[in-house]
């Protein structure tokens, strides 16, 4: 299964694009701006788009890539999603005033999008790849996601927007984790603003690694971060833990996810 990160920062700017993963060529995770950089042909593949919650800069460009593939579809493009994201995106994006209906368009029979309502612990099976539905927590509704070539097999690990997040590690440590990709969207400096958004600075992100089971490893990569501080988030993590493997004294192996890369697992 290859990843490839479309983009993965917390807000615009030149060469920073919001969150986005392709899986393979038929499974977006997320719709952010980093799929404006996908050709037409590539986003005509896309069958299948999973979306960890309703924020713009998860879905910003969710309306915008349906227009465009809009004439190519043999059949719609299914959205796995919370009700409460569905509801969202059914009450706020695709309402007949910021952008058609495209449930309902052309025709309630043939629509371009159909909408599939998911839950926390839900396991699926698209395109040979098995994709969990994780707990997040969130000032939305929210998941995180697991994907995998089969039940047990390694898995990439996507944490979604969220905070301080039990549930989810007790389910990580009973999983064949090849990566996890987790967000740090503020600096310590902003870590009261991030507790109330319910994001995570690095010294939240601390507390929330160390509930990683003892003897697990695996590279831990983090998005989400805001343009401005990006820098200054990484100098951070790095006080509290090495961000390079086989060093001394390296407690986990964290790097600096970037739009762009791809992944084979």
């Amino acid at each position: 299964m290859k990843v490839r990160v479309l983009g993965c920062s917390g807000a615009i700017a030149r060469d920073c694009r919001t969150t986005s993963f392709l899986l393979d060529d038929d499974v977006l995770v997320d719709a952010g701006t980093g799929v404006g950089d996908l050709s037409l042909a590539e986003m005509a593949a896309i069958g299948h788009v999973f979306l960890t919650h309703s924020h713009l800069d998860h879905i910003a460009a969710l309306p915008l890539m349906i227009d465009s593939i809009a004439s190519q579809l043999a059949r719609p493009v299914r959205i796995y999603a919370l009700a409460g994201t569905i509801a969202a995106l059914k009450q706020h994006v695709f309402n007949n005033v910021i952008w058609p209906d495209f449930s309902r368009i052309p025709t309630a029979d043939k629509p371009f999008i159909a909408f599939q309502e998911v839950q926390v612990g839900q396991l699926l099976e698209i395109g040979g790849k098995v994709i969990e539905v994780l707990p997040a927590v969130h000032t939305v509704p929210a998941v995180g996601y697991a994907v995998s070539r089969a039940a047990g097999k390694p898995c990439w690990v996507f944490t979604g927007d969220t905070e301080r997040n039990p549930a989810f590690w007790r389910r990580l440590n009973a999983m064949n984790v090849a990566a996890l990709v987790i967000e740090t969207a503020f600096s310590n400096r902003e870590k009261e603003l991030a507790r109330k958004s319910l994001h995570l600075s690095p010294h939240a992100l601390a507390e929330e690694l160390d509930c990683i089971d003892k003897g697990k490893s695996f590279p831990i990569f983090i998005t989400h971060t805001k343009p401005a501080e990006t820098d200054l988030i990484m100098a951070e993590i790095q006080r509290f833990d090495q961000t390079q493997p086989f060093g001394p004294n390296v407690s986990h192996d964290i790097r600096w996810l970037r739009a762009g890369q791809e992944f084979e697992l």
